[in-house]
């Protein structure tokens, strides 16, 4: 089986739930209140709401909670990369018909794309030749 045809059986995330896992990820297992504070260092969040959506995480089965503190904290259940991958997967079979080529092409038709990312890229593809 390849990398591409796993198959996810964690729903997919929101994109007020990716927030979370981002903070999560560059972080580490984290309280609500920190979760929150990281949050609104971009836009204002509710407590209310972060928490609401972290127990919604928890109950998708996106996160797990450590009750063993006073304070429970929030843990991914899945790695960043596996859940990027597997969300790129569905966003690629989804919207480019599974050809990560039109995807590409798009990405680079773009005006966005700085010479030194191309180059970067140009370094990924010699590597995977």
């Amino acid at each position: 089986m390849k990398k591409n045809d796993t198959v996810n059986s964690l729903p997919e995330p929101t994109k007020a739930e990716l927030e979370i896992l981002q903070v999560l990820w560059e972080f580490g297992p984290s309280t609500v209140r920190f979760v929150n504070d990281k949050l609104n260092e971009n836009r204002e969040v509710n407590y209310t709401s972060t928490l609401k959506q972290m127990q919604i995480l928890t109950e998708k089965g996106i996160l797990k909670r450590d009750e063993s503190q006073m304070k429970h904290i929030y843990i991914p259940v899945e790695a960043e990369e596996k859940t990027k991958d597997q969300l790129l997967d569905r966003f690629v079979k989804t919207l480019y018909k599974g050809s990560a080529a039109k995807l590409m092409m798009q990405l680079l038709g773009n005006e966005k794309t700085s010479k030194a990312e191309i180059e970067e890229i140009k370094r990924l593809l010699d590597n995977i030749e």
